[in-house]
């Protein structure tokens, strides 16, 4: 029973995670992979064009990856919440999770390299962190999913700083 209403709580705070990563998406001037910078930059309206076709392109590319890894992600809660969690499917579970977050690496520098050849000016980098690109200055934010920080795949316990 504690592990259903556990299971309950994960799915509900992934789909409020998902409900608000979409607004932002949705927001006008864009969001999400630089979209809030194109105000900033200095693209002729082809170049504009081009780039969102290319955006659209990608986030259309990556919508499988990124399903797996949300739906992969909810499998490593499950995991590491079991009443005996079990450590060899959890180190399976991460390794499914960090091939996958490869792909989408690679994915999102290729994505880069094409918009570097619309404007040089966008192939600067969208965010900051080894992500930039995928979002709003953190990469693909402050999302557990992730990782807090947006620093890499997979949950990471971080130490509160220090007062």
């Amino acid at each position: 029973m504690k592990t259903s209403k556990i299971s309950l709580a994960v799915v509900l705070a992934l789909a409020l995670t998902m409900g608000l990563a979409v607004s932002s998406w949705a927001r006008p001037g864009g969001g999400g992979m630089g979209g809030g910078m194109m105000g900033a930059m200095n693209l002729t309206p082809d170049q504009a064009g081009k780039f969102f076709d290319l955006k659209e392109k990608f986030h259309n590319d990556t919508v499988s990856g990124r399903k797996q890894m949300m739906v992969k992600h909810a499998e490593l809660a499950a995991l590491q919440k079991a009443e005996k969690p079990d450590q060899a499917a959890i180190t399976a579970k991460q390794a499914e999770i960090k091939a996958l977050w490869d792909q989408m690496k690679e994915k999102r520098t290729a994505f880069q390299a094409e918009a570097a050849k619309i404007s040089p000016e966008l192939g600067k980098g969208f965010g900051r962190g080894m992500r930039g690109g995928m979002g709003h200055g953190r990469g693909m934010g402050n999302c557990p999913m992730v990782g807090p920080g947006g620093t890499g795949p997979g949950p990471k316990a971080t130490a509160p700083p220090a007062k």
